[in-house]
């Protein structure tokens, strides 16, 4: 696999002022404290790599969705987490432009690192503007752009694309690294590929669905995703939560696998639970109680893949030679309804000569949180939810399609 644009190995960034664009959009604890770290740690590797070259870095992103400035997602409590990763001393400023920054980055030297406040406090960073964009780079005065934010990268915001007009852009190492992984385990894989695919809604998974169809030796279905499915093909699912409405889609994916493995086989390619975990309520004290497929009460909710199927998932995953998991496979918040992520973590955790690969979002914050943030347990975790299902799906990503490309 190669990756077509330059990244920041490849540019003359010695001593110069740069910007990072780092996604640290990471979920906070009710107090305002930072619960979990692993996009901070991400980016660690970039930016040891610019302060080894005596840059001065300057660092942007955002926090949530404000509506206008919100002091409850200031970046200000990942400076000092970032600090202390580190083991610098991280300046937060808190603007992204204008004359603060300026005396900022003009009181800083070289190897020290800045945190400008959230971007999303302005309208311009997600409305895309030029202007916003300029006032960035003309209040830093960054010789380059390295974009980092692999989890942001799907957008079309000023700090993705229209900055690159302003400033010239390349790759940090974690975009670079997230690309290559998840390219790889799509078009070049050690065979069988198996992909997993989990979560809620079918209009958010019909692209990496179609995409696994054409490059998948077989697709394992679960979550909610599976009982839209089930229902669209006349299973009755209880109470469960599925999307109305989604018959025409489900019956264009039945038909695109029976065009690739022919109609006796479609069972064992679209691998769909025939037992389910259920309950009659979704709380912590719910019951998880197995019933195979027809016997589901009317007030039953399908919360998780039953025994059995998870039994079969397993088998499936001994034999695979790569494993991409998007989205988990029951209603894992809950410790009852989280059995099948956790059996198939323990899977992939356990098989070292399985490459696995877990997209981000949900999937990314379960695995971590269930192997107690070891991400060495598995070939690759991803920073990136919605980037990492586009690219999966084949999607082009406006952060990245913007930087320079590398010569050919």
């Amino acid at each position: 696999m190669s990756f077509r644009k330059l990244s920041i190995r490849d540019v003359p960034i010695d001593r110069k002022v740069i910007l990072v664009r780092t996604d640290y959009n990471v979920p906070l604890n009710s107090d305002g404290t930072i619960r979990d770290d692993f996009r901070i740690k991400a980016s660690l590797p970039t930016l040891r790599f610019a302060l080894k070259r005596g840059c001065t870095v300057v660092i942007i992103s955002h926090l949530g969705r404000p509506k206008g400035h919100q002091p409850e997602l200031s970046l200000a409590p990942v400076a000092e987490r970032l600090g202390d990763l580190l083991s610098v001393n991280v300046t937060f400023v808190d603007d992204c432009r204008g004359d603060r920054v300026k005396s900022a980055v003009r009181k800083s030297r070289p190897g020290e690192v800045l945190l400008l406040e959230n971007l999303r406090f302005h309208e311009g960073e997600e409305a895309n503007s030029l202007d916003f964009a300029k006032s960035i780079v003309e209040a830093t005065g960054a010789r380059y752009l390295v974009q980092d934010g692999f989890g942001a990268v799907h957008r079309a915001h000023a700090s993705t694309s229209a900055i690159t007009n302003y400033v010239p852009s390349v790759a940090g190492l974690l975009v670079k690294k997230e690309y290559l992984h998840l390219t790889k385990a799509i078009e070049k894989p050690k065979r069988p590929l198996v992909a997993v695919i989990g979560g809620a809604k079918v209009a958010d998974k019909i692209g990496i669905l179609e995409r696994f169809i054409d490059q998948a030796d077989s697709i394992i279905v679960g979550g909610a995703l599976a009982n839209t499915i089930l229902a669209a093909q006349g299973v009755d699912v209880g109470a469960s939560r599925i999307e109305e409405n989604q018959a025409d889609t489900v019956n264009s994916i039945l038909e695109a696998v029976r065009a690739k493995v022919g109609p006796n086989s479609v069972d064992k390619f679209l691998v769909l639970p025939h037992d389910l975990a259920v309950a009659k309520s979704i709380n912590e004290t719910a019951k998880r109680r197995v019933v195979r497929l027809g016997e589901i009460e009317t007030d039953d909710l399908a919360l998780d893949i039953g025994d059995e199927t998870i039994t079969d998932m397993i088998q499936t995953i001994k034999r695979a030679g790569t494993v991409v998991w998007n989205g988990t496979l029951g209603y894992a918040e809950i410790e009852a309804f989280a059995h099948s992520s956790a059996r198939l973590a323990l899977a992939l955790a356990s098989q070292e000569s399985t490459i696995s690969v877990i997209g981000g979002g949900d999937t990314a914050d379960f695995v971590m949180k269930w192997s107690n943030n070891d991400r060495s347990l598995f070939s690759h975790v991803s920073t990136g939810g919605g980037a990492s299902l586009e690219l999966l799906s084949g999607k082009t990503l406006p952060g990245i399609e913007s930087l320079l490309n590398a010569p050919k």
